[in-house]
């Protein structure tokens, strides 16, 4: 005989191994928009192209170009010869609804 406890555990874990298994499904998606993302030359066409573009945006793409730095390249204290940048990040915030239940935004 099976008791209300196992049938509870047996349950729970086969909510939870849906739930994971929805989000890995989700972010496997994901992973592969990117990879399968064009890729582009930094060039004056780039411009253009941006323009043209739905919503003046390109959901995933991989940009291949010369990149110059705005005032003095990074050295490694590591590596001789090995020169970078950073890249300047765009924070996007999606809209925010206010939960009267939570009491929260």
């Amino acid at each position: 005989p099976i008791t209300p406890g196992e049938l509870l555990c047996l349950g729970s874990s086969l909510a939870f191994s849906g739930l994971f298994y929805y989000l890995y499904r989700k972010k496997a998606r994901v992973v592969a928009q990117i990879q399968e993302a064009p890729k582009l030359q930094v060039d004056d066409n780039l411009p253009a192209l941006v323009s043209a573009a739905d919503g003046r945006c390109l959901p995933y793409v991989a940009l291949e170009g010369i990149v110059l730095p705005a005032k003095a390249a990074l050295t490694s204290h590591y590596h001789d010869g090995l020169q970078g940048v950073i890249q300047k990040l765009l924070l996007k915030e999606h809209r925010l609804i206010w939960n009267s239940l939570a009491r929260s935004w």
